[in-house]
């Protein structure tokens, strides 16, 4: 087991205060909201974190396949560019966007609002209404009158 690996799941984890996230979720915290990798790169850490044991995944559901309090994440942590040398891209999920990814790009397009931000916010919904990642994201669309009527059944699937 790779320590630099657990040290990125135990951070996100910590972080994000909760016991499993989604998929979505995990690997846009890894790009957006900490800026460690491009966000393909954070599918493919994630994917191969799946392979690996690392992440177990459950219905779209991840968490880490470990205890994360016994790992220890050193002050000013930030990831090498070698824990991504060995992860090429797994076989992609579906058509290699999910709606939550073409929901955050079709915003962007409208509202010309960085990525960071509007996943911030998107965030925020999430949390305020107690919501899943891809719902609040359809509520920030529609706020912007951003019609999604084709990825309903997808998100719904997750709920």
């Amino acid at each position: 087991m790779d320590p630099e690996e657990t040290i990125i799941i135990s951070f996100v984890f910590k972080r994000s205060g909760k016991k499993e996230l989604s998929f979505s979720e995990f690997y846009l915290t890894l790009s957006i909201d900490l800026n460690w990798f491009t966000p393909e790169d954070a599918k493919n850490f994630t994917q191969q974190m799946i392979k690996k044991g690392q992440l177990i995944e459950e219905k779209e559901i991840i968490k880490p396949g470990f205890e994360i309090n016994n790992i220890k994440v050193p002050a000013g942590f930030y990831p090498s560019k070698d824990v991504l040398k060995e992860k090429k891209p797994v076989e992609p999920k579906k058509d290699n966007k999910d709606a939550l990814t073409t929901i955050i790009e079709k915003i962007i397009e409208k509202t010309n609002e960085k990525q960071q931000t509007v996943f911030k916010k998107i965030k925020t919904i999430s949390e305020e209404l107690n919501i899943t990642i891809e719902v609040a994201a359809l509520v920030f669309a529609k706020e912007h009158d951003i019609e999604f009527n084709d990825l309903y059944d997808e998100v719904e699937s997750k709920i």
